[in-house]
Order: C-alpha cells, then sequence, then structure tokens
C-alpha cells in the first residue's frame, strides 16, 4: 500500500508533465491519420500553397480555438464583463488581467506549436504549399542550376508525377524537407527559449519564496478540487430539498445559501498583496469581517439569457 501512495504521489505531481506528454502523443498520432488518409496534395501551381497551409495551420487555429474555449480561467476572467467592464481589473490593476490573458493565451498556445513542430518535422504539408508558390525567388532557390523544366514541374513533385528524372524529384524532395525540418526546430527552440525566460521572469518578479508559491499553488489544487466536490454535493441536497417541497406540497425547510453579491466577490481575479495573508478570493472573503451573510431572496439567475434549458 506504502508503494502504491508512492507511485500514485508521483504522477501527481508530475501531472502536468504527464498530461504534455498525452497531449504530444495525440498529436503526433493525428499528424500522422491527417497525413496518411485524408491529405492529397493536388499537385498543380493554382491549389498546392492554400492547400497545403490549410492543413498545416487549419489544426492548429481550431486547437488554439479549443484551448480557449475550455479554458476556465478565460471564462472566469469574462464572464459578465460586458455587464460590468470593471471585472477585467479588479481593484484596478489592469496589469494584473492582463498578464493573466498572456497567461491563457501561452497555455492556449502548446498544443498548436506541438501541432505546428510535428506538421513541419514531417514536411509532407510543407511540400505541397512551397511547391505551389509561384515567387521567382523560391522557384530560383529550388531550381538553381537546372533545366526550364524544374519550373514547370515544381508543383508535381510531391506527387511523383512530374516530368523531371527520379535524382532530380528525390533532390527537391530532400530540399524541401531539410528547410520544412528547419523551421520545425526553430519553432521548438523558440518556443523553450521564450518559455525559459517567461518562467525566470514571473518568478524573478514573485512576491512570495519559492517554498511559499509553491504552497500557494498547491492550495489552489485542493481549493479547486473541494469547491467542486463541495459544490456538487451543495446542489444536490438544494435539488432535493425542492423537490421533497414540490412533490410533498409544503413550505420548503430553511436552505443557507450565498447572495448573488458574493458570488461576484468570490468569482473575481484574485491579486496578491503583500499586505495581506491571503491566496485566493474565496479566502479573502471568508475571512473578512465585514461580509454579508444575508441570503439572495429572489432569483439571480435569467435563464434565457444564459441559454439553459430544462431536459
Amino acid at each position: 500500500m506504502d508503494n502504491f501512495q508512492i507511485v500514485l504521489r508521483f504522477f501527481m505531481n508530475q501531472k502536468a508533465t504527464i498530461g504534455y506528454s498525452f497531449m504530444a502523443l495525440l498529436t503526433i498520432g493525428g499528424e500522422r491519420v491527417f497525413s496518411m488518409v485524408s491529405f492529397q496534395c493536388p499537385c498543380n501551381h493554382d491549389q498546392n500553397f492554400a492547400y497545403g497551409l490549410t492543413f498545416l495551420l487549419g489544426p492548429a487555429a481550431v486547437l488554439l480555438v479549443m484551448g480557449l474555449f475550455f479554458s476556465s480561467r478565460m471564462w472566469r476572467l469574462y464572464t459578465g464583463c460586458c455587464l460590468n467592464p470593471m471585472k477585467l481589473c479588479p481593484r484596478g490593476n489592469c496589469f494584473h488581467c492582463l498578464r493573466v490573458f498572456l497567461s491563457i493565451s501561452s497555455g492556449a498556445c502548446v498544443a498548436p506549436i506541438m501541432w505546428l513542430c510535428v506538421a513541419l518535422l514531417n514536411g509532407t504539408f510543407y511540400e505541397c504549399a512551397v511547391s505551389g508558390l509561384d515567387e521567382n525567388l523560391v522557384v530560383d532557390l529550388f531550381c538553381k542550376n537546372k533545366t526550364l523544366i524544374c519550373r514547370e514541374e515544381l508543383a508535381r513533385v510531391p506527387c511523383d508525377r512530374s516530368k523531371l528524372s527520379s535524382d532530380e524529384r528525390i533532390e527537391l524532395l530532400l530540399m524541401f524537407r531539410a528547410q520544412s525540418q528547419i523551421l520545425g526546430w526553430c519553432i521548438i527552440i523558440l518556443s523553450a527559449i521564450f518559455g525559459l525566460l517567461g518562467t525566470c521572469y514571473k518568478n524573478c518578479r514573485s512576491q512570495v519564496s519559492y517554498l511559499q508559491l509553491m504552497f500557494w499553488k498547491g492550495y489552489i489544487e485542493k481549493e479547486k478540487e473541494q469547491f467542486d466536490v463541495f459544490a456538487s454535493d451543495y446542489a444536490s441536497k438544494l435539488a432535493a430539498r425542492n423537490l421533497h417541497s414540490f412533490f410533498e406540497n409544503k413550505d420548503p425547510d430553511p436552505f443557507p445559501f450565498p447572495n448573488h453579491k458574493s458570488w461576484e466577490e468570490i468569482s473575481t481575479l484574485y491579486s496578491f498583496s503583500r499586505s495581506e495573508q491571503f491566496y485566493s478570493t474565496l479566502q479573502r472573503f471568508v475571512e473578512r469581517g465585514d461580509r454579508d451573510f444575508s441570503p439572495e431572496k429572489r432569483s439571480v439567475l435569467d435563464m434565457d439569457s444564459y441559454g439553459i434549458e430544462m431536459a
């Protein structure tokens, strides 16, 4: 049992690394499926560039949108900001809002960057896209010291339908592949450098020590886990109380519940202050002495405006 808990603790501590590794495997698998099943380069000057670029950048754009869509921090930042723009800058701290948005964006860019790196290292999409360019600079680069037919047949090289000799075709494909892989490694290197510099800058500007920062991160994770469990249990109790009241045709029992203002306060972004020993907006709220305990007397949710429908 002790060994099992040690292994479990190890995986829990490395869940971010495991998650990124799993994402990388899915990206590699997805790229192979696209390359082998759905990708068919048209091999003509009019369509090659657009077709290859679509397969290279299209999935990256979809992954970026999905990364933003499934980010809970994204919706915590923007929910209700049209009605109350001050939610974006709690306590007037606009720099904190910008920093959070950059953090959300950088996290959402991980999957798209993985896709671009894998796709460029494979080279299939890049070969199709570049072979369709009509720019003289590109054509001169690939067809330098070659016959004039190279310029006419460049777009057909990825499909093995060109009139070029086998040696010339293989040479061009190797040039395409080399350029694609160089671009892929450049993205990997730049991403690693910017990631390291960003982490160094963030830790250098930290207002707390390393151990306290680790405690803070651990507390945030535990608070979120406990909030999800407690909220689910509390929602079940509230639903059961309302159903009992309805089916038994009697007044509902008293049920303590946070008011709308309380929900608003704990939903705002937290900005650290050295003058307060708090680690989240929830802790700040519960330890504040002047908070309002009065329950909400009326419904605060407009179901139609939030798009919630009863099944």
